[in-house]
């Protein structure tokens, strides 16, 4: 039997984080938008304590930060401030600071933003620029207000993490919504049509599709083109979506967010194929080979050649249709 102490006295209660992790909730229990896979891992405090090791050893991880020095603007206000969605440990916060803003870390995982606060200890920063940290689904920021930050970042392909493209489309929004006139959004996505370059690639793309227009998942949820479940880290079941090009304009058109950069990734992560200003035509419906492989300003050698695709975009919502 554990010790009670002192008779009569009541120890004291042990930190959340320090404990087992909760079992995931049954799929009707579970927040919008996030699979079991994805609550596990939220909720694993193993795989947040190693989270820095695993991720300093992926090119991409260096890649997506270097273009968060590049394409994020430098800080024009007193006070401005990033919100990185899905923060992680924050491994953006040493760029963003340098940029001269403040971190707005936005994670599901409460040891993730445990450890991103630590690590801002650690740097010493000044209190104007101690990051700010919010627990929160990504599908729900309701809690954000309207323009109250300055740009955002989504790396690491987390809204590929996102189940259903309605969450992941209400997430879009949120961001749209949050951003100040003139901010910038920088993500990244993971390209479904990478997959051709693997053995079996091709069988796994036309299952994929199939599964999408006839059945659902194992789990009798709505399955989508482009969704896998893999073993990861020791989990069974992580979840990600991978993105066409043409499904991602779409959806960041549906969100009012505006492609000022479009920069494929290549297979390994470590380089950007080219850089493509904003397309000079808008996204069509017409259901031809070509558009499901990607937008007329993109060839479809580089939609089969990136491995993912680091997006810059801009809010073009007026001021009118915050909230």
């Amino acid at each position: 039997m554990p010790d009670q102490g002192q008779e009569g006295e009541i120890p004291p209660p042990q930190p959340r984080f320090l404990g087992s992790p909760r079992p995931a909730p049954p799929q009707w229990k579970l927040p919008p938008g996030v699979s079991s896979g994805t609550w596990d891992y939220a909720e694993s405090r193993e795989l947040a304590a190693g989270d820095d090791a695993f991720l300093a050893s992926t090119p991409l991880t260096r890649l997506d930060l270097d273009l968060v020095g590049s394409q994020i603007p430098a800080a024009t206000r007193p006070g401005s401030i990033v919100a990185d969605l899905g923060c992680g440990t924050g491994r953006a916060l040493e760029v963003v600071v340098e940029r001269g803003h403040r971190l707005l870390g936005i994670d599901l995982s409460q040891g993730m933003l445990i450890l991103l606060q630590q690590r801002a200890g650690e740097l010493s920063l000044p209190l104007e620029q101690q990051p700010l940290t919010l627990r929160a689904n990504l599908v729900e920021l309701q809690a954000l207000a309207d323009q109250s930050v300055d740009h955002a970042i989504s790396l690491f392909s987390t809204l590929g993490m996102i189940r259903g493209r309605k969450h992941r489309r209400h997430t879009l929004c949120h961001v749209a919504r949050i951003l100040r006139p003139g901010g910038r959004f920088l993500l990244h996505v993971h390209n479904r049509w990478a997959a051709w370059r693997d053995p079996g690639g091709g069988r796994f793309l036309l299952r994929s599709w199939w599964r999408a227009r006839t059945g659902k998942a194992s789990d009798s949820t709505d399955f989508e083109f482009g969704d896998r479940f893999y073993p990861y880290r020791g989990l069974p079941n992580m979840f990600l979506h991978s993105y066409g090009p043409r499904e991602l304009r779409l959806d960041l058109r549906h969100a009012k967010l505006e492609i000022e950069n479009w920069m494929p990734v290549n297979i390994f992560g470590t380089k950007l194929l080219r850089e493509l200003s904003a397309f000079p035509r808008q996204a069509t419906r017409r259901h031809s080979v070509r558009s499901w492989f990607a937008e007329p300003a993109l060839n479809l050698r580089d939609a089969v050649r990136a491995g993912g695709f680091m997006v810059l975009c801009r809010s073009v919502r007026s001021s009118a249709e915050g909230g």
